[in-house]
């Protein structure tokens, strides 16, 4: 059976290998990367902090939306955490305002009912979501998902993807178009590099979904069509009539230079 809510125990305190509790700097030494958690029901903050800590996560929470801006603000989390249902500012208000100046992995929290929330939030930026209730394996799956793509993988030296007035450059991670600097999200400049490495062939949803996001994602292919779209807007000079990213009906896409 999937776990689903644990109660959060009281921690006792961590504690070093002599059995003495850690001092605070120990401690967060300790620590792995930062994760923002934002609920306004205190005990899901309490069981997702619980689970993250127990599993070497800095985590710190925020009870409504204002508050979750200024946390994200001030903290720089690696990742968030994000409830759609939120006092004051909702999740998706939240999540909108957040991706004006920041690309941090944001994993939102939404009811089985709100399903327009899911397409919305994907729409707006969210890269992930997930269902209540859920299993705490499952989150800290996901958690531990997104937290893996955010480090940088080794390129040959000086690779550069091109196709007519598009440059992709590997080692400097940035995208140009006739040599102005396009700025593109961690997903969309997956998906374009995807796309260039099979420059004039089909590439499936599902390879997109694979390479982009993971073998362990767990979202739908509604989330490859909304990067597409985005990618699109940014890089296409008629984004509703393209010629470089085209679709395939019921394959995939490619690029056409």
């Amino acid at each position: 059976m999937r776990q689903q809510w644990p109660c959060a125990q009281g921690e006792a305190g961590s504690r070093a290998k002599d059995g003495h509790p850690m001092s605070d700097t120990l401690l967060k030494r300790a620590r792995g990367p930062k994760i923002l958690v934002v609920d306004d029901e205190a005990a899901i903050l309490q069981t997702l902090r619980y689970n993250l800590e127990r599993n070497g996560y800095d985590v710190c929470t925020a009870g409504d939306g204002r508050q979750a801006l200024s946390v994200a603000e001030s903290e720089k989390p690696d990742l968030i955490v994000l409830d759609v249902m939120l006092p004051q500012l909702d999740g998706i208000a939240v999540c909108r305002e957040i991706r004006r100046s920041s690309s941090v992995p944001i994993l939102m929290l939404t009811a089985k009912d709100q399903e327009i929330d899911k397409v919305l939030g994907l729409e707006i930026g969210a890269d992930d979501y997930i269902t209540k209730p859920f299993s705490i394996y499952e989150l800290l799956a996901r958690v531990k998902a997104h937290l893996r793509r955010l480090t940088p993988q080794a390129h040959p030296a000086n690779k550069i993807l091109q196709a007519g007035a598009i440059e992709l450059d590997l080692d400097r991670q940035r995208v140009t178009k006739a040599g102005a600097v396009v700025e593109l999200a961690p997903k969309e400049f997956g998906v374009l590099q995807t796309l260039l490495e099979n420059k004039g062939r089909v590439v499936s949803r599902q390879t997109l979904l694979d390479k982009v996001w993971g073998f362990d994602f767990y979202g739908d292919q509604q989330t490859v069509n909304v990067h597409v779209r985005w990618l699109r807007e940014k890089i296409e000079d008629r984004p509703n009539e393209p010629e470089h990213i085209i679709t395939v009906r019921s394959r995939g896409y490619l690029f056409r230079e």
